[in-house]
């Protein structure tokens, strides 16, 4: 498999991409291209077109979440004519917001069920042989409880967000798992540890992605303990993850540095 970083909030010196703080990754597995999440306006666009990655071939898009950091982008590739697979949580496209006004997706769920194939699970679904979308992620590590971001609407109410469409991927190998995460407001631990629960594979491999680790608190360094304890192989923090919390977690094991423009062979 293989991933290039479309957008993230960094952004490589001498290579001349643009950046958002958002995030979008483009994912090659055999025959299948995906994306996973699109930023938040078309810069995974441009970015594509300078790489010259043509997202005409997609095979799906497959949403970590809700917020507009993740979902925004959807409607300009509409707008390039997709109308294929789209795999979301069914509260992925709830209106969301916060202080600041409107969080959520730009685009409803009946928008979108009206132009594109779209997949509503709260379970997993495969997307390519060895590719999982994970589905919602239970809470099974004892400090990392999903905490309230915002508010959301549900049935008619406004109601604290915590956030229960957040989810990730994972890629299967012989040796272990690889997990790609988005902003893991779940908690990267416990997305890990469905990644294990539903591949029966225990050796991680490796982690990119955002983990929502923004303040130096104990959570953090409970976080970078358990991700060494568990032995993960290879970390790529990125998107939301603060510098404070990188140098946390490099002090428990190397980390790598994640820019627009990264390719990763996994």
């Amino acid at each position: 498999m293989k991933l290039t970083v479309l957008t993230d909030n960094n952004t490589y010196i001498d290579q001349y991409y643009l950046g958002e703080p958002a995030l979008c990754f483009y994912i090659e597995e055999e025959d299948r291209r995906i994306l996973f999440d699109t930023g938040y306006s078309d810069v995974f666009l441009k970015n594509a077109a300078k790489m010259r990655i043509d997202l005409r071939e997609i095979s799906a898009v497959a949403f970590s979440h809700g917020h507009n950091d993740h979902t925004g982008g959807l409607a300009h590739l509409l707008n390039t004519g997709y109308r294929g697979k789209v795999v979301a949580h069914p509260d992925t496209f709830l209106r969301r917001g916060d202080e600041t006004g409107e969080i959520g997706s730009p685009l409803s769920e009946e928008e979108i069920a009206g132009k594109c194939e779209l997949t509503s699970s709260r379970e997993p679904v495969r997307l390519s042989k060895d590719l999982l979308w994970l589905g919602e992620i239970p809470e099974t590590v004892a400090f990392e409880k999903r905490l309230p971001i915002g508010r959301v609407l549900k049935d008619g109410s406004w109601e604290e967000d915590r956030i229960f469409d957040d989810t990730a991927l994972v890629c299967e190998r012989e040796n272990g798992i690889f997990v790609i995460t988005g902003c893991s407001h779940s908690g990267i631990c416990n997305i890990i540890e469905y990644a294990r629960k539903i591949t029966g594979k225990q050796n991680v491999l490796g982690v990119i992605g955002g983990f929502h680790l923004l303040k130096e608190d104990d959570r953090l360094l409970q976080t970078a303990k358990w991700l060494k304890d568990n032995g993960v192989l290879s970390l790529y923090p990125c998107h939301c993850v603060s510098l404070a919390a990188r140098i946390a977690l490099a002090k428990e094991m190397p980390i790598r540095e994640v820019a627009v423009g990264m390719k990763l062979d996994i």
